[in-house]
C-alpha cells in the first residue's frame, strides 16, 4: 500500500495539485524535481509543483532557456504556502506530508483572519472570529506531528494599530490570534511567528509591543518583518532589534523576497508598496544571518505573485510572469 505522503507526492508531480495560486493549471507539468538546499542553510521544502516551477517548465517547452533560467532563480528557493479560504486542511496536510517525505520543514501562512486587508485588494478571510476557529482547527490537525514553522496573519496587527481595522473587531482579533498561537504552540513540532509589519509602516516600534503581547508573542517564536514589502534587509535588522529589546529579546525573521533594489524610490505614490516598478528578488532564504536575534530570512510572499490589481498586475496572489522576470534580471543586473 502506498504511503499517504507518497500518494501525495505523486499527485504533486503528475498533477500540479500542489500550485499555490488558483488558476495556474495551464503551466506545463513539472518533470524533474527541484533538489532540496541544505538543510544547515535553510530547512525549508522547495515546492516542484509551485508557480515558479511550472512557469520554467512552460519556457523550456517553448524553447525560451534565457527566461527559463531567470524564473529558475526563484523555483529552486523554498518560499512560504499561503493557507486561507478553499480546502486549507487538504492543502495543509499535503504541503507538510510532501516536505517529510523529503526530511524538510513546511513553511505556511496563515491568510485568513476575519475582516481582512480593510477590504482592499486582499479582502476577504474567514467571515467571524467562530468561522476563523473552526478553519484554525481543521489546519492544526492537518499540520499534526510533522515540522512546520507558521507565519500567522500577515497584516492583521499592524492594521488594528494603525486604526485601518475598526476598533469593534479589535478584540475578536485579539482572541482569535491568541487562540492560534496557543493551538500551533500545542503541536510538538511547529514555530510561530507573529507578522508585525515594516518599519515604514508603524514606525515607532513601541507602538506594536502591547498588541504584540495582546495576541500571544509570550508564547510564540518571535515575530515576522517585511512580509509583502520592499523595505531593506538593513533597515529590517536594525527596527527589530529595536523591537526584540522592547519584547525581552524575542527573535524575528525578515522576508526577503522581493527586497534587493529596496522600496520604490518617491513618496508621491500612495501605493507604492503595490506592483512596484523596478524591484529584484532579494538574500535568498538562510537560517545562517549572522545574528542571534535574526532566526531567518526567509521568502514568505511568493516572488512573481501580484499584490493586486494596480500597474497592470492581476488579482491579488495570481502569477504574473512577467513581474517575475523582472524581479530576477534586476536581481542579475545588481549582482553583476
Amino acid at each position: 500500500m502506498v504511503s499517504v505522503a507518497g500518494a501525495l507526492l505523486s499527485c504533486l508531480v503528475v498533477s500540479g495539485c500542489f500550485g499555490a495560486s488558483e488558476g495556474d493549471s495551464d503551466h506545463a507539468s513539472v518533470a524533474r524535481q527541484p533538489r532540496q538546499r541544505p538543510k544547515a542553510t535553510i530547512p525549508y521544502w522547495v515546492n516542484p509543483e509551485g508557480s515558479a516551477a511550472r512557469q520554467v517548465a512552460a519556457y523550456r517547452k517553448k524553447g525560451e532557456d534565457g527566461e527559463a533560467r531567470l524564473i529558475e532563480k526563484i523555483a529552486e528557493q523554498p518560499v512560504a504556502e499561503w493557507l486561507g479560504a478553499g480546502d486549507p486542511e487538504g492543502r495543509a496536510r499535503a504541503f507538510t506530508a510532501a516536505a517529510d517525505q523529503v526530511n524538510r520543514d513546511a513553511l505556511l501562512v496563515f491568510y485568513n483572519i476575519p475582516h481582512r486587508d480593510c477590504g482592499q485588494y486582499s479582502k476577504g478571510g474567514a467571515a467571524d472570529g467562530d468561522a476563523y476557529r473552526t478553519w484554525l482547527d481543521k489546519v492544526v490537525r492537518a499540520i499534526g506531528h510533522r515540522r512546520a514553522t507558521v507565519i500567522l496573519e500577515p497584516d492583521a496587527l499592524p492594521h488594528v494599530v494603525d486604526g485601518c481595522t475598526p476598533k469593534k473587531f479589535h478584540e475578536e482579533r485579539y482572541d482569535v490570534l491568541t487562540g492560534a498561537v496557543d493551538k500551533l504552540k500545542g503541536l510538538p513540532r511547529t514555530k510561530v511567528y507573529l507578522d508585525a509589519g515594516n518599519p515604514h509602516w508603524i514606525k515607532d516600534p513601541r507602538r506594536m509591543v502591547e498588541p504584540l503581547k495582546r495576541a500571544g508573542i509570550r508564547k510564540a517564536d518571535g515575530f515576522a518583518l517585511n512580509t509583502s514589502n520592499y523595505q531593506t534587509t538593513e533597515e529590517n535588522r536594525a527596527y527589530g532589534k529595536r523591537l526584540s529589546a522592547l519584547l525581552g529579546g524575542k527573535p524575528f525573521v525578515i522576508d526577503t523576497s522581493r527586497n534587493g533594489n529596496g522600496p520604490a524610490p518617491g513618496k508621491n505614490d500612495p501605493q507604492a508598496w503595490c506592483n512596484p516598478k523596478g524591484r529584484a528578488l532579494g538574500e535568498r532564504p538562510t537560517v545562517d544571518t549572522g545574528d542571534k536575534r535574526i532566526d531567518a530570512y526567509l521568502w514568505i510572499k511568493r516572488p512573481g505573485e501580484s499584490d493586486g490589481t494596480c500597474k497592470g498586475g492581476p488579482t491579488a496572489g495570481r502569477w504574473w510572469p512577467r513581474y517575475a522576470l523582472d524581479l530576477a534580471r534586476n536581481a542579475d543586473r545588481r549582482s553583476s
